[in-house]
């Protein structure tokens, strides 16, 4: 299906939880932030019934994203009831990949084709700093994992800061440039402000050729990171809350009220 700017939607992000593992300086405030009610998430099923019209839509390529996907018990079932749909394409995990060393092959084995892997450092103290308390040791057997699963391509995504020195960046490309893995380069953002992140290496790092819906994972589907413009597949129908933001999708993003990526989908 087409927007109105001519843009083909054929992909969709899929929040399967608000909750993470981690709070990253650049996704969480300090004060924290309140969850959504365990009991608003949306079901597995719920989910594979999004995705089956969202195919039907045209939307092919779907992205796991949270919050930290890898919290929420039972992932390889999702992951299992979306491959079995007719149509699907490409199923792709973003994670912070502290969670995924032991769940990569189970992962794969369901239907995960490719990761995208957070690593902004690979300082212990500076990641550690940045996530407020992780391990990076957990993200590298993770990535070893990825690799060793085929979740390639593997992808480093590498959240640079403004006006401090990239050596963070220049030593995580060295390492992935080691390992086999893709690396890229993401602007922090400020979503209030609608200063969106630019990532190099994509030829999707502008509103102009913008493909994508967002699901957040209590039943809103969002036609763009940078605008609060969503609707409830709950109360209007997956088919019919797709269609909704397609057609009202924006040429480009202005800001948000969400303070935190987790409510929105990384």
């Amino acid at each position: 299906m087409i927007d109105p700017f001519g843009r083909m939607i054929t992909v969709m992000r899929i929040s399967v939880t608000d909750r993470c593992n981690y709070r990253c300086v650049y996704c969480m405030p300090e004060s924290g932030v309140s969850y959504i009610p365990h009991e608003s998430i949306l079901r597995y099923e719920e989910i594979r019934d999004v995705v089956i019209a969202a195919v039907a839509a045209g939307i092919t390529r779907f992205r796991l994203t949270g919050g930290e996907p890898l919290v929420r018990p039972g992932l390889t079932n999702l992951v299992t009831l979306i491959r079995d749909v007719s149509g699907v394409e490409e199923i792709a995990l973003t994670t912070n990949g502290s969670l995924l060393a032991p769940m990569a092959i189970p992962l794969k084995q369901a239907g995960v084709d490719r990761a995208n892997i957070s690593l902004d450092t690979l300082n212990p103290a500076r990641f550690r700093d940045i996530t407020r308390g992780g391990d990076v040791r957990d993200v590298l057997r993770g990535i070893d994992a990825a690799l060793e699963a085929d979740m390639t391509p593997v992808k480093l995504n590498i959240v640079v800061f403004p006006g401090e020195s990239d050596r963070d960046a220049r030593e995580v490309e060295a390492f992935a440039a080691a390992r086999g893995c893709f690396s890229r380069r993401i602007q922090k953002m400020d979503l209030q402000a609608g200063d969106f992140a630019v990532v190099e290496h994509s030829d999707r790092r502008n509103c102009r050729v913008c493909n994508r819906l967002r699901l957040t994972s209590n039943g809103w589907v969002r036609s763009c990171l940078m605008d609060d413009t969503m609707f409830s597949v709950r109360t209007l129908g997956a088919a019919e809350a797709i269609h909704r933001a397609i057609v009202s999708k924006p040429e480009y993003g202005k800001g948000t009220s969400i303070i935190g990526m987790n409510f929105i989908g990384g």
